[in-house]
């Protein structure tokens, strides 16, 4: 006769399941509403394309970078690469070199490298901002300043790839 009644952890389960049920509901009603999340450098103001210089745009980043909240055992070094002219717009690419020295190695091996592109276009008017996206390295996803947040994990997980990599390899 006992067999017949569900236990009590089935029913703990079961009203666990609805509860996660109900609140999945409430989830997608607030994904469907259009709300702006706060991402870290959601607010930065970049400089117009009349104002912009190379100088200005790697300080820029500098703050850019700064919002992301890395740990500040990473180190940093940011290099203007290139400017490219196209037709419609030009380009000018920095990359930004990250390292974790240690007592073991002051000098670290691996690096992890983000490459920002600053777009000034030659249509649009003078006055609005330039555009900033960066990408990482080995991937193509491109990211736009702003909208995407950046993980921390992504650095260390380049630099433990590389590390993997040079300790497969044999010189």
């Amino acid at each position: 006769m006992e067999e017949d009644r569900p236990s009590s952890n089935v029913s703990l389960r079961a009203e666990e399941l609805e509860k996660v049920m109900n609140d999945l509901d409430s989830d997608d009603q607030i994904m469907n509403t259009t709300q702006k999340v706060d991402h870290p450098g959601q607010n930065m103001d970049w400089v117009s394309c009349r104002d912009f210089n190379v100088e200005l745009g790697r300080k820029q980043i500098m703050e850019y970078i700064s919002t992301w909240g890395l740990s500040p055992r990473w180190l940093l070094n940011l290099a203007f690469l290139e400017t490219i002219e196209e037709e419609y717009h030009s380009l000018h690419r920095y990359r930004a070199r990250w390292s974790i020295p240690t007592r073991q190695s002051p000098v670290p091996r691996d690096t992890a490298s983000v490459c920002f592109s600053v777009r000034l276009s030659r249509f649009r008017p003078q006055t609005e901002p330039v555009e900033v996206c960066y990408t990482l390295e080995s991937n193509q996803l491109v990211h736009l300043a702003g909208k995407t947040a950046f993980r921390e994990k992504w650095l260390e997980d380049l630099v433990h790839s590389k590390a993997l990599l040079r300790r497969a390899v044999d010189f």
